[in-house]
């Protein structure tokens, strides 16, 4: 299905009209109109809200084109076991056994292939392929990289304070300071640039995780700030309203 039949079906099944989800997503009922008609899509922001109402991950809101698989266990992703954020938003990198409360509940590799072995032996499949295909396997997900690189969540949560601090230090103009980090996926927030010399650009990795943003411009009405970061680099750019008329503001390598 597309996003605007998912749209449609959803709010048909809740029993709001157009003007009353709108209401509750904080756009017109003309925005409403709009997707369902298949002529805009939401931006991640509305996503994100039509996501929380509507109890259903983005992915499944714009049409499933990707296959969600837990950055912490591997286990493919359904809406019914992707973890949510402590204020009830989905986060569809985990599943909600590896991240539950706000919190991630594995910080080390052997005891959640312990779990799994549990979980996944067989007579097919026997503990000791188990653990070999997990120790194979855990190591290439977004989590154990973080944590590998990181040494564990303490480090991780102080990252993203280092994170934080940096790009408040760039003093840019409209921005309102950054409060909060978010796990982001590149697919979602990928923007194509238009250089100086007529090339256009994307910078980053639909597959890849960043931690990043959006705010709302503080000089220009209906104009958002979105940022991306990683270990590597600070992306910040402003958009309009699903994306349109992106522009890049600063794309900083970061001193490691």
């Amino acid at each position: 299905m597309n996003t605007k039949d998912i749209i449609l079906e959803l709010r048909t099944k809740l029993g709001l009209s157009q003007e009353e989800l709108a209401e509750k997503v904080f756009v017109t009922r003309q925005a409403v109109s709009r997707w369902e008609n298949g002529e805009t899509t939401p931006n991640t922001e509305t996503l994100k809200l039509l996501s929380k109402l509507f109890n259903v991950s983005i992915n499944t809101l714009l049409g499933s084109p990707r296959q969600l698989i837990c950055q912490c266990c591997g286990m493919p992703l359904e809406d019914s076991s992707i973890s949510k954020e402590t204020d009830g938003f989905f986060n569809e990198e985990y599943c909600k056994w590896c991240y539950a409360d706000g919190e991630y509940m594995y910080h080390d590799m052997d005891d959640l292939i312990e779990v799994c072995v549990s979980h996944m032996a067989s007579d097919a499949f026997t503990p000791e392929q188990v653990r070999a295909y997990m120790r194979d396997l855990l190591p290439k997900l977004g989590y154990w990289k973080n944590h590998t690189n990181l040494n564990g969540a303490d480090e991780f949560e102080a990252f993203k304070k280092l994170l934080i601090d940096e790009i408040n230090a760039l003093h840019i103009e409209g921005m309102p300071k950054v409060e909060k980090l978010n796990a982001l996926v590149g697919g979602y927030i990928n923007l194509e640039y238009q250089l100086p010399n007529g090339t256009r650009v994307k910078f980053l990795d639909d597959g890849a995780t960043y931690l990043g943003t959006q705010l709302e411009s503080e000089l220009e009405n209906g104009r958002c700030f979105g940022i991306a970061a990683n270990v590597d680099f600070i992306l910040v750019c402003t958009y309009e309203e699903n994306g349109e008329s992106p522009e890049l503001i600063v794309y900083k390598k970061r001193a490691t």
